[in-house]
């Protein structure tokens, strides 16, 4: 069992050969063709495709990385193979970008024996650790079973009634230019600001060169914008980074948080929910 949700490239290179470990790469994949054309794909060695976009969130949703169900959550990982008592180190190419919003899921879905590989794909690659070509793999089925954890997710009109909740912080991950409006928002249809009486916390200001600041940074900055609250909800544009300072407050010893997966993308393009901009 994991006694933290971060785990060093080190410990990994020397657990590879761990009975019931398994490596989940859950790469979101870049959007434009030419960039697909010229990056060939590596991942670690022996490391399953966690598709985040495609099997892991409902595609049926009008809103991007929309959660599963837990019974599809739950079916779609034992296709993986996973087990009730596997091992998880979840990574993705970019250091940590979306591998957090795997933890997160897992998370949600009451499984606790999972960490996120610090530094992801590139620092792994600078120690020379192996790496190999994406390939086929025939998994046997596992016998994951779901524990759903309802207070790590939050919707629309619970973040309604959290607006006017003195003991409930809204944090937003998105940066600063974003959330004040100053930046346009990437999805033309949904409107500019941020979410009343929320507060902004880019999540790249918990990282640094690719990986999460320490523990001591992560209890600093997390102290500065939780004023005694009993609750956080994280907040971005999809969920995703939303998760990033989620996973950053359960480092600094957070227990109470929660992710609104809906986030900005679901709050501004829905015309009767309150916005501001300064």
């Amino acid at each position: 069992m994991f006694h933290k949700p971060l785990v060093s490239v080190d410990w990994l290179y020397s657990n590879l050969d761990h009975n019931k470990l398994i490596i989940l790469d859950c790469t979101i994949p870049k959007v434009t063709a030419k960039t697909k054309l010229q990056e060939v794909k590596e991942q670690i060695k022996g490391a399953v495709f966690f598709d985040i976009k495609n099997i892991f969130s409902d595609v049926n949703s009008s809103f991007p990385n929309t959660i599963l169900s837990p019974d599809k959550f739950e079916e779609r990982v034992q296709q993986l193979g996973l087990n009730s008592d596997s091992l998880l180190v979840v990574y993705d190419d970019l250091g940590i970008y979306s591998s957090p919003r795997v933890w997160w899921m897992f998370q949600l879905m009451g499984f606790k024996n999972i960490a996120v590989l610090n530094g992801g794909l590139p620092l792994w690659k600078s120690k020379n650790y192996p790496i190999e070509m994406p390939k086929k793999l025939q998994l046997k089925k596992g016998n994951f079973k779901v524990h759903y954890q309802p207070k790590k997710i939050k919707f629309t009109e619970n973040v309604l009634l959290a607006i006017e909740n003195d003991k409930i912080l809204i944090a937003d991950a998105r940066s600063k230019d974003r959330f004040y409006a100053r930046e346009l928002e990437p999805r033309k249809e949904i409107r500019n600001g941020h979410i009343p009486n929320s507060v902004s916390l880019p999540f790249n200001e918990i990282l640094e060169n690719g990986l999460m600041k320490s523990v001591a940074d992560l209890t600093e900055t997390f102290s500065k914008i939780n004023q005694n609250k009993e609750q956080i909800i994280f907040t971005c544009g999809t969920g995703v980074t939303a998760s990033i300072l989620a996973l950053g407050a359960e480092l600094a010893g957070i227990k109470n948080y929660s992710v609104y997966d809906g986030s900005w993308t679901e709050w501004g393009s829905t015309d009767n929910l309150p916005i501001e901009i300064d």
